[in-house]
């Protein structure tokens, strides 16, 4: 198969829609950062994230003084099966499902389309934290909890695209139900969304719960813990389904830092089957909030030379 080459001059664009934000990344083939923007919108406003990502790209273009070779997009929800589009992303960002990005930026290439979770490990993979990978998992500790799956260097996608939704594993078969209708899921286990809940009206956010605990707070550590060695459940989980050479924790929970994965080993150790003394290595994220919009240039250079 012939690998398309990038001229000096040419670059690809990665971008990854949020929530309330565009993150984008102007590349070139070996993934060398030219220029990175991020751009809030209100999400309130009708198709104000679509305008905010051909903001970015116009914006790319005057300086970088041409168009990219190559778009790609990461976005939440499941891709549709040619990867044009979002197929089915519900409650939120009105208008995405079903919108070709190709069409609505005037790339006569198609614009691939990727989960914004699976683009995160497939960026991390290529010049982050699973570098040197073929087999990865990555979990995504934030307001909920997000995840993806790589076997054999390839993407976990499944038959319609779920593959890889480890926020959505159930711990409790009596728990409450996620979003999605897991009960006593990780999310609801680990997710920022529930932190009033599991801590009783106490705290706000996670962040404060983890401050709380470094201080000495009892009943934060107790809620704090209990939510690590749930994390460690569901990685011991993880580590018998997929056999990953290494997992890789991000989001903005990750940042606790050594708050999180220090009892989290402590809690994995008793539970990891270890054949032959052999450890799933652990490790925490390292592009950070930019990792979809590695993934989805990534993932745009991919789909080039598949079809090349």
């Amino acid at each position: 198969m012939k690998k398309p080459r990038l001229s000096k001059k040419a670059y690809v664009i990665g971008l990854d829609l949020g929530g309330s934000s565009v993150k984008c990344v102007a590349l070139d083939e070996e993934g060398t950062e030219r220029q990175r923007l991020n751009i809030a919108f209100d999400a309130r406003k009708a198709m104000s994230w679509a305008r905010a990502v051909a903001s970015a790209v116009r914006q790319v273009k005057k300086k970088q003084k041409t168009g990219p070779s190559w778009i790609g997009i990461s976005a939440p929800g499941l891709a549709a099966s040619d990867g044009r589009s979002i197929a089915y992303m519900p409650g939120r960002l009105r208008g995405l499902e079903g919108f070709i990005w190709s069409e609505y930026l005037g790339m006569k290439k198609p614009v691939p389309v990727l989960n914004d979770a699976q683009a995160a490990l497939l960026g991390e993979a290529w010049i982050g934290a699973g570098s040197g990978c073929k087999d990865l998992a990555m979990v995504t500790l934030g307001t909920g909890v997000g995840g993806a799956a790589m076997v054999n260097g390839e993407l976990l996608r499944g038959h319609i695209g779920r593959a890889g939704h480890l926020g959505h594993t159930s711990l409790d078969p009596n728990g409450p139900p996620d979003v999605c209708g897991a009960p006593g899921s990780l999310e609801v286990a680990m997710g920022n969304c529930t932190i009033k809940e599991r801590s009783k009206g106490k705290f706000n956010t996670t962040h404060a719960l983890i401050a709380a605990h470094l201080k000495g707070d009892e009943f934060a550590s107790e809620v704090w813990l209990t939510s690590v060695k749930a994390l460690a459940a569901a990685l011991c989980s993880f580590i018998n389904i997929l056999d990953p050479q290494r997992i890789i924790i991000g989001g903005g929970i990750a940042r606790a830092g050594a708050a999180l994965f220090e009892p989290l080993e402590k809690f994995l150790a008793p539970m990891e089957w270890r054949p032959g003394g052999h450890r799933c290595e652990i490790v925490p994220a390292q592009l950070g909030e930019m990792a979809g919009a590695f993934g989805a240039a990534r993932n745009a250079i991919l789909q080039a030379e598949a079809s090349a």
